[in-house]
């Protein structure tokens, strides 16, 4: 039997409270490193003696399903998790919640082992063990801390209903994830009839809302839009791209501005598309649109929330960069290559490129629903673009691998065609201005920060 303990020091926080945030919604999938992949079955059943949490694990070629028992709960002090079916012989996790002696709480975590097949397990399998849980726990309080730091900053504002487009994607899941653990109380608009009243049921193609369903709604959160990176951009393509942007906008809009009573916020996202290639110039939300494709749907995305700005609801449209995420997107789809060392600066590798981490990007979202006096087009991005160079030798490095494969501009054009033109070989060099100046902190403002949170 083998023993690991973390133990950390949580400021501002009672025990009873740090406990009571393990029992929210959202509160294991916020704890799950992006570095690995774990989906939750099923709907959880809350935390109780007797209660199960079931999820499926992937660790490359691998796949296998973890089931919890929950037993030994006390209310403000202590949980555990007991392994029914999974990859150990044995696996006990004792979560405990304890006073500081400076105030505060003490998060203590301690897992009782045992590899499976005896000596055997241990020799092959001891050491990477150890090491991920290393890895895990200091990640686990870490976001522990970042989340609670983020949410008491709001707590004036109370428990919100907040309503989420795109809520299965990379962003709005995460998101749905983050909220919840912050208290409120999330809805998601899914395009079939809802089945319980965390859902609300809508249709874009057809224009249909459960406009009963929304009445209430404090915020609303629009992500849904089809992938701008799928493929190569044929006309129909295009206009499947258009579409779900502009006239999803214009239904969401419309059906807020005809509540009763509206929400008091819709924060929608666009992106930095909007100001096109701008070579060698940093710009700010006061630079003029772009020419092009992306720019013109980006015009027309947001220009499709005028329904709700009319009708006085507060609406920001956050131009979003590179999201940086593990698990999914620009990032995850480069590490593959990246990991085998055949990475490499694409095009001339001057282009800029401007991004956001996803904690950080999640953190950006809370803050304008909660902000009042941000309203119209905001930058989320890190407030250090780099080139593409910068990028590819950034992470190749932290990976380890070298990165000596080029892809011509050529080559992006033939593969990809204006797609991979636009994405791939065009300079964007946009900060974060608005967000600056109202006082937004960024949890990882330089580029190996993120790529260290993300990667582990």
């Amino acid at each position: 039997m083998a023993e690991f303990t973390y133990r950390s020091h949580i400021a501002g926080i009672s025990p009873e409270a740090l406990f009571a945030w393990h029992l929210r919604p959202g509160a294991f999938e916020r704890l799950v490193p992006p570095w690995e992949s774990v989906r939750v079955e099923g709907d959880p059943a809350g935390l109780a003696d007797g209660s199960r949490l079931r999820f499926a694990i992937r660790k490359g070629p691998l796949r296998f399903r973890w089931t919890a028992l929950h037993r030994d709960v006390v209310p403000g002090v202590q949980f555990v998790d007991e392994q029914e079916r999974g990859p150990y012989a044995r696996w006990v996790h004792t979560h405990r919640f304890l006073p500081g002696e400076a105030g505060g709480a003490i998060l203590e975590d301690r897992v009782d082992y045992r590899l499976p097949v005896g000596w055997v397990g241990g020799a092959l399998a001891g050491g990477a063990t150890r090491s991920m849980l290393d890895r895990l726990f200091p990640f686990r309080h870490q976001r522990t801390r970042d989340d609670l730091a983020r949410h008491a900053a709001f707590a004036r504002f109370g428990p919100q209903r907040v309503a989420i487009t795109g809520a299965a994607g990379l962003v709005g899941s995460a998101l749905a994830a983050f909220l919840s653990t912050g208290g409120h109380r999330v809805q998601r608009l899914v395009r079939r009839e809802a089945v319980s009243d965390r859902e609300i049921s809508w249709d874009p193609a057809s224009g249909r809302v459960d406009l009963a369903a929304l009445e209430g709604v404090d915020a609303v959160v629009h992500l849904a839009g089809r992938s701008i990176a799928e493929g190569r951009w044929s006309p129909a393509v295009k206009a499947v791209i258009r579409e779900s942007r502009v006239e999803g906008t214009r239904l969401v809009a419309a059906s807020l501005a005809s509540l009763k009573r509206p929400p008091r916020v819709l924060v929608c996202a666009s992106a930095i598309g909007f100001y096109g290639d701008t070579g060698e110039s940093e710009v700010s939300e006061n630079a003029p649109r772009g020419s092009g494709f992306l720019p013109e749907v980006c015009e027309a995305w947001e220009a499709a929330a005028d329904p709700a700005r009319s009708a006085g609801i507060r609406v920001v449209h956050l131009r979003i960069g590179v999201v940086l995420s593990a698990r999914g997107g620009a990032l995850a789809r480069m590490l593959t290559p990246f990991r085998l060392g055949l990475g490499g600066v694409v095009g001339r590798g001057s282009q800029g490129m401007s991004w956001i981490a996803m904690e950080d990007l999640l953190g950006v979202i809370q803050y304008a629903l909660f902000t009042e006096s941000l309203s119209g087009p905001v930058n989320a991005v890190a407030p250090a673009p780099v080139t593409n160079r910068e990028f590819t030798r950034t992470l190749a490095r932290l990976l380890h691998r070298p990165a000596l494969l080029p892809l011509p501009a050529a080559a992006v054009r033939l593969l990809f065609g204006e797609m991979g033109r636009t994405l791939l070989l065009e300079s964007a060099r946009v900060l974060p201005r608005r967000l600056a100046e109202s006082g937004f902190s960024h949890l990882h403002p330089t580029l190996e920060g993120a790529l260290r949170a993300e990667l582990g």
